[in-house]
């Protein structure tokens, strides 16, 4: 499987958060070759933007987990105790993304 290919920026989060040089330089990928990714909370704000649409061929929810930490190096310790969702359904990391897919990167919240 081929994972490789730019992020695409989504909607702008916190712009402060992630300064301009780190942010992915916007792409277009078109509809079916990829999938979009929501992010919320923390992720959201460090991320610097809501939400991600990556050049994605399939492969599982652990090789995405992967591939944002690879190429968003600063987000990787948020995305190890994330929870991954497709549509409204919680998956483990060894359920099938295929492209096309509508991804959510859930941080973990706290409080009472």
């Amino acid at each position: 499987m081929n994972h490789s290919g730019p992020l695409s920026a989504g909607t702008p989060a916190a712009a402060s958060a992630v300064s301009p040089a780190t942010r992915p330089s916007p792409t277009v990928v078109p509809p079916g070759h990829g999938v979009r990714i929501a992010l919320f909370a923390g992720m959201a704000e460090a991320a610097g933007r809501r939400c991600l649409d990556i050049a994605w061929d399939g492969g599982s929810a652990a090789a995405l987990r992967r591939r944002l930490a690879d190429e968003l190096p600063h987000l990787a310790p948020l995305l190890a105790r994330s929870a991954v969702a497709i549509g409204d359904a919680y998956v483990t990391d060894d359920t099938p993304i295929p492209a096309g897919s509508d991804v959510a990167i859930i941080p973990p919240v706290s409080g009472g």
